[in-house]
């Protein structure tokens, strides 16, 4: 994927052996897909929630001069690494970058997208569960379905609905999520 780790990181990046933590899927998928772009840029960051500790486990072990992420609360070691990592030229691609942010979290996860946006030096390529996220201005939103990739609107997703009707009636949508 880009010459990122399967696992997470950067370009030639693996700390250590993740065979055991890449999902089978992703593999096929990997092979499925074929990304290009122009300019040809070779920095950035592949983030994969389920291995930001071993990632951040080995940054702090380097003394990475902004290192320390492991002795915040798991939602700030993530902005902390989001803030430190993408703040330069690359591509970077995000894997449910929300599963340890809270909505107010999320915010400033949108605020740091802004400023990558407004660099132009930034390509960001997201996968998120997070309506928050997916509300971001002039962001292009694609579901993947059993025919491929396409184009849908962010009040059509499955996530917005869900928040929708848990918004309209917090109540009501508990006690029928949990009698079901």
């Amino acid at each position: 994927m880009a010459g990122y780790d399967d696992a997470g990181g950067g370009k030639g990046y693996m700390p250590v052996d993740h065979g055991n933590a890449v999902e089978k899927m992703g593999g096929s998928l990997a092979t499925a897909l074929r990304a290009s772009w122009l300019p040809k840029i070779t920095k950035g960051w592949f983030f994969r929630a389920e291995s930001f500790f071993s990632v951040a486990r080995y940054l702090d072990s380097v003394a990475s001069p902004y290192a320390d992420f492991l002795s915040h609360s798991h939602g700030e070691g993530f902005l902390r690494f989001f803030e430190e990592r993408c703040q330069r030229q690359g591509i970077f691609i995000f894997d449910e970058p929300e599963s340890a942010l809270s909505p107010a979290r999320q915010i400033e996860f949108l605020k740091l997208l802004q400023q990558m946006d407004r660099s132009g030096n930034c390509q960001v390529i997201m996968a998120t569960h997070a309506p928050i996220l997916m509300a971001y201005p002039n962001a292009t939103l694609l579901r993947l379905t059993k025919y491929g990739l396409e184009p849908v609107n962010l009040r059509d997703t499955d996530h917005y609905k869900v928040v929708r009707e848990f918004c309209d009636d917090p109540k009501g949508f508990v006690e029928a999520a949990i009698a079901e």
